[in-house]
């Protein structure tokens, strides 16, 4: 009688009411929505931009203010979440988020998208950060192993696969589609997350100290922040006046936001979880991973399409590997995540991510997909890995009270990384690219015996094609094949300046204290 006696007194603390679990699962769904739309109309800027009559300098606000307007609601929502219950505030993210998603189908100009897009992921933003404090906060530390892969895959996976899936739905329908596709799903999510959450009471009290001034700093902050890092690296940085202008109110936003949170009752932002040295670290962890994640959702179908010539279809058809590998090793994650150090997981994870990067210092003009095939599953697998024990690490020792705040800087700071990221890769691309150009111009003169002869052999070659200018063209193929070796040669650099950069983090990782075993995050289950 003793061991059923015992069980039986066991099964409180392990069990998950199914009520909860659906909720939890129509959250996560929500959260892979707003994820998504970051990179699913990446691979559709060309139709989206001929469909409004938009030019080349406006067409990339289509992703830009949805990705500004989200950074400034990530943070925001720990406090919303506190104020308005998390029922309330999900299920208005998840029915805006729907309603901006059918506006911006119908929007007919590049003004009217770029309105819509930012309305989308200010109100999606909500959703995101929900759902890491609902998996610490409602699960016990015994199921982290299934609720951490899960919302790890879905953090991870959106943006991967969104230009493959971007790419298919724009190719087999039209780009409208690309925003139509949310609204029978976000629908039926915020009718899931009004009927179903339960997790928490809203405190009405907190909108009489709520920080106006606060807000606006921060806003100004973090949004100028992300258009400075976005436009800077094609605009030469400070020397563009827009870009100096936003540097300067980026500037300002933030002297008036940390001033606002380390004086006021309650701030927007409450800075005091990076006092836990485990979120601390996490958070840290999670601005490389961001780095990793998207800077390499942005390189691969740029080196496919600049110098492969794959269209969007193609590029998604080829990145669909990482996801592949994602997807396969979340459950092996969540298995390992109960058995092993979470530091080990991180640092094996880093070195994986490290093998796939120093593969790609190898790249030529020939690489076609199985040439990306292991890179590629390296990274996706490794992905898996990091992110994982980082939510682990960071989230699993809070308790409940800072886990909804906590969960919204640590979402920033994967967003941030991967801003950041993408303009140090853009610069490095841009920078790296004129050097090797200038120097491969060096060999590629009059007085080169080696220049001379090619020049002579692609001559003769397009005589005997076409008898056309067979100079001109000649001069003209020999000057392509110059930009693209170092288009080529810029690349490999962004690749090694990534491979040292997990290398190093991956010996770091060692020097960090062990986190406790299964504690805090919540898991009473309130």
């Amino acid at each position: 009688m003793s061991s059923i006696d015992a069980v039986a007194g066991a099964k409180p603390v392990d069990h998950i009411d199914p009520r909860r679990m659906i909720a939890f699962l129509a959250m996560v769904f929500g959260m892979f929505m707003a994820i998504l739309d970051i990179q699913i109309v990446s691979a559709s800027l060309a139709e989206i931009q001929a469909g409004l009559s938009a030019s080349s300098d406006e067409i990339p606000w289509v992703q830009t203010s949805y990705l500004i307007a989200e950074v400034i609601m990530i943070p925001l929502s720990g406090f919303l979440s506190r104020m308005l219950s998390t029922r309330v505030l999900f299920t208005v993210s998840a029915a805006g988020f729907t309603a901006a998603s059918a506006l911006a189908a119908t929007a007919t100009n590049i003004d009217q998208m770029i309105v819509y897009r930012a309305i989308q992921g200010f109100i999606g933003g909500g959703m995101i950060p929900s759902v890491f404090a609902a998996a610490f906060t409602i699960f016990p530390p015994s199921r982290r192993a299934i609720v951490s892969p899960m919302i790890g895959l879905v953090a991870t996976l959106a943006p991967t696969i969104g230009p493959t899936v971007g790419g298919y739905i724009s190719h087999a329908m039209s780009w409208h589609w690309l925003f139509l596709i949310n609204v029978v799903p976000g629908i039926l999510v915020a009718t899931a997350a009004w009927t179903l959450i339960d997790f928490d009471k809203p405190d009405h009290s907190l909108l009489k100290k709520f920080d106006w001034w606060g807000l606006a700093g921060m806003a100004a902050f973090l949004g100028s922040l992300e258009y400075v890092l976005e436009e800077g690296p094609n605009h030469d940085w400070l020397q563009e006046q827009s870009v100096f202008i936003f540097a300067i109110i980026m500037t300002v936003g933030a002297i008036v936001f940390f001033w606002r949170v380390f004086t006021v009752e309650e701030p927007i932002v409450d800075l005091r979880a990076f006092t836990n040295i485990n979120f601390a670290f996490g958070s840290i962890f999670s601005f490389v991973m961001g780095i990793g994640l998207y800077g390499l959702t942005y390189l691969y179908p740029i080196y496919l399409g600049r110098i492969r010539g794959y269209d969007s279809m193609m590029i998604g058809e080829a990145l669909f590997v990482s996801g592949l590998a994602m997807f396969f090793t979340a459950p092996i994650s969540g298995i390992l995540s109960n058995k092993i150090d979470p530091r080990v997981m991180i640092a094996v994870g880093f070195v994986g991510f490290a093998a796939g990067t120093w593969q790609m210092t190898h790249l030529t003009a020939d690489w076609d997909f199985w040439e990306l095939f292991v890179p590629q599953i390296l990274r996706g697998a490794s992905m898996m890995l990091c992110m994982v024990a980082i939510n682990n690490i960071a989230l699993g020792t809070l308790p409940p009270s800072r886990l909804k705040n906590a969960s919204g800087l640590f979402n920033l700071t994967r967003n941030l990384g991967g801003a950041v990221g993408l303009a140090i890769i853009n610069t490095t691309l841009i920078d790296r690219n004129a050097f090797h150009y200038a120097r491969l111009s060096e060999h590629v003169q009059w007085g080169s015996e080696a220049a001379q002869e090619k020049l002579r052999n692609m001559t003769l070659n397009f005589q005997t094609r076409n008898g056309l200018d067979a100079h001109s063209a000649a001069l003209s193929k020999l000057s392509g094949m110059v930009h693209q070796q170092a288009a080529l040669l810029s690349f490999m650099d962004v690749f090694y300046m990534l491979t040292v950069l997990f290398v190093s983090l991956a010996v770091f990782v060692m020097f960090i204290k062990r986190p406790p075993a299964a504690a805090g995050g919540g898991g009473s289950g309130h």
